[in-house]
């Protein structure tokens, strides 16, 4: 972790929940209890990397009912001092080959082009932006006033996992058992229809991406972390709004079902760092890890990842305007 560690002195108490029998916990308000069990994890109906469907087993855990908002990012760094990878100059030995000149702190930032442009390019509608960090979401002369409830972004993976509240990333399969809130095998985290009744249940995309947003959801970026209903375990914004860090590195390879009840994997991690490397880019050796649950940028015509089994590989190092996270608390270790 880059910067001070936090320590807090959390008092443990007892609490119970509406889905059982639960554990002692850090005491604190905006956890819930999500009550683990067996899933299908992943869809067959989309895309390659989501697939096989299998069955996976998680113990119960405490999730944040929320996304962390600014509010409480702003109450960390405060306390700390900690510095986000966004806002430190790239360290040149990790760039070789690059331009002096090229080196500078910044993020990803979505620039919306004016006209239809080329899919397979996201150099259409992404830039790397000097001086964009959590403080600043969209550039330097950007801000994040009359935002403290919308969910903080630019946070690199290091960032996300620092020992933030005394509290862990979930893995893959936690984050997914969550985000179907007791829908096993639905579609999406409310049930199959992504849109029930012509309501709006996440703030995704709506218009032909990259170049036309309707704002039919009413949020042209991120919104509140509440302004959506909650899913059935009682969490918000685990679709849409921001994409979100989880521990686990990113493997394309997913195991098959497991044959009998007896062989269903428990607690399961993914792949390997090695494994995790781009293979479309073999000079490039930077690990990734699973992002889960889509953004304000996914759109039918692009992005179909608004959905509890999706996933994408991202860069440790990279942060960007619509990923954020979440933390969970377990009484097991998941190192």
């Amino acid at each position: 972790m880059r910067g001070p560690e936090i320590v807090m002195n959390l008092a443990l108490t007892k609490s119970s929940s509406d889905y059982g029998q639960s554990f002692d916990h850090p005491a604190g308000e905006g956890m819930l209890y999500v009550p683990g069990g067996t899933f299908r994890m992943g869809s067959d109906r989309h895309y390659p990397e989501e697939a096989p469907v299998h069955r996976v087993t998680v113990d119960p855990f405490w999730m944040d009912r929320t996304p962390v908002a600014n509010r409480q990012f702003r109450e960390f760094v405060n306390s700390t001092g900690y510095v986000t990878f966004a806002e430190i100059p790239p360290d040149p030995k990790d760039y070789p080959g690059a331009l002096p000149h090229m080196l500078y702190a910044g993020s990803l930032v979505f620039s919306p082009p004016a006209r239809p442009v080329d899919l397979r390019n996201w150099s259409e509608w992404w830039t790397f932006l000097k001086g964009a960090d959590w403080r600043h979401p969209y550039g330097p002369n950007s801000n994040i006033n009359g935002l403290d409830d919308h969910p903080v972004v630019h946070v690199a993976y290091r960032d996300a996992d620092a020992t933030w509240a005394g509290k862990q990333l979930p893995t893959e399969a936690e984050w997914e058992f969550a985000a179907r809130g007791g829908l096993d095998g639905a579609e999406c985290a409310w049930g199959d229809e992504f849109t029930p009744g012509g309501k709006h249940m996440a703030n995704t995309w709506q218009g032909e991406f990259p170049h036309q947003n309707l704002c039919a959801d009413g949020f042209e970026r991120t919104s509140p972390v509440t302004a959506f209903p909650a899913n059935g375990y009682g969490l918000h914004d685990m679709i849409g709004n921001v994409w979100e860090w989880t521990a686990d590195w990113y493997s394309q390879k997913r195991e098959a079902d497991a044959p009998k009840a007896c062989c269903i994997p428990e607690n399961p991690r993914g792949g390997s760092e090695a494994a995790s490397y781009d293979s479309c880019q073999p000079n490039i050796r930077i690990p990734r890890k699973v992002l889960k649950g889509g953004s304000h940028l996914c759109a039918p015509n692009y992005c179909r990842r608004y959905r509890p089994a999706a996933r994408h590989a991202e860069p440790v190092d990279t942060s960007t305007c619509h990923v954020g996270f979440r933390c969970i608390t377990r009484k097991r270790s998941a190192s």
